[in-house]
């Protein structure tokens, strides 16, 4: 028996995920989103049915989760905390892709009580990221450090900030700006966004990392009082920092957030050539030696249902689809605020569409 899913936003990622549960023939989706402009656009798999939808009307939201067997979020990160209490309060359960941390806090604070599960940061970082590290730490006795780095880059970057627009702009502007987790000298705080400059070279190409938030999801509590120092970087090409910190801070634009994503949007051009470098990196104590362990993959577009689609598109899409098919499956909690370390690498990995990220 198929299940009634809802997905919202029909975006880059949102399209992709409703076709790929669709292409399994176990799930049926409807696709919303406010925008009948990008509703008229899509040209959605077999079991995809799409429909306008003003998520910010709480009663026609509730309407269109009535039913369903859970909601799937690609909406942008301010209406997360808005899909999640009308899921609670419908019995739905409630998954999604947010990178930002203050919506997370909000959707465990929902969670206290709630018959329905909800798993927040389902993506590839959070989501993905936090799994393998969580995986990575369990294989030490005694941590000392870990670094996580993600990047989803172009193939063939040509402008002064070695970037195409391959993800949400909101989300990019939102990471650069925020607050970050970290865990620095054993204890647990705030370090800058942009900050932390670090160049490292991967298969002959060299790339830099710096401090952005979101990506640590909540790894930092489970592992604080275990680790030394634990921080979460962006990978970018060299560069690239020290312009968003000309843009953001010198043009006082992270006070603008909304004419920096139309300077972005009008000027950085996107791209279907992409990848996705995941790079993470954890050193300690094993049967008694100093070890240093490391999980290193780049991943790159394929098809979909015969149509192309890039690496973020790809990576992030299969993320909250997994989860999703483990919580069908039983192979996660069904109630209550589920953890993306709690989730085993062995069950993501071999799910199938956690397979997306065995291609690395």
């Amino acid at each position: 028996m198929t299940k009634e899913i809802a997905v919202i936003g029909a975006g880059r990622i949102g399209s992709v995920i409703a076709d790929m549960l669709a292409d399994t023939g176990d799930y049926t989706v409807t696709l919303f989103d406010a925008s009948s402009q990008i509703i008229a656009a899509l040209q959605p798999l077999a079991g995809v049915m799409v429909q306008q939808l003003d998520i910010t009307d709480d009663a026609m939201l509730a309407q269109a989760l009535h039913g369903k067997f859970a909601v799937l979020s690609a909406a942008p990160f301010y209406l997360t905390a808005r899909i999640a209490q009308v899921a609670v309060e419908a019995g739905v359960h409630y998954l999604d892709l947010t990178e930002d941390v203050a919506s997370t806090g909000r959707v465990r604070a929902l969670a206290q009580g709630a018959r329905t599960a909800l798993i927040p940061q389902c993506g590839l970082a959070p989501g993905f990221i936090t799994i393998v590290t969580s995986w990575l730490a369990a294989q030490f006795d005694t941590l000392h450090d870990v670094s996580m780095r993600v990047g989803a880059l172009p193939e063939y970057p040509s402008n002064m900030l070695n970037y195409n627009l391959t993800w949400s702009p909101d989300g990019v502007i939102n990471e650069y700006c925020e607050p970050c987790d970290a865990i620095v000298d054993g204890v647990m705080r705030k370090v800058t966004p942009l900050e932390n400059v670090q160049e490292f070279s991967m298969d002959g190409t060299r790339y830099e990392a710096f401090n952005t938030s979101g990506g640590l999801g909540s790894i930092c509590e489970m592992l604080e009082g275990r680790v030394r120092n634990l921080n979460y970087l962006t990978i970018r090409y060299p560069g690239h920092a020290h312009l968003m910190k000309f843009l953001l801070r010198d043009l006082r634009l992270a006070e603008r957030r909304d004419v920096m994503k139309d300077i972005l949007e009008y000027a950085v051009p996107g791209t279907m050539q992409d990848k996705i470098i995941i790079f993470v990196t954890a050193t300690g104590h094993k049967d008694g030696a100093f070890m240093q362990k490391s999980y290193a993959s780049t991943i790159h577009g394929m098809d979909i249902g015969d149509r192309p689609r890039t690496a973020i598109q790809v990576t992030t899409a299969a993320g909250i689809c997994t989860v999703l098919d483990m919580l069908a499956k039983g192979q996660i909690a069904d109630a209550g605020f589920v953890y993306q370390e709690n989730i085993k690498y062995e069950s993501f990995i071999n799910n199938r569409f956690g397979r997306v990220y065995a291609q690395g």
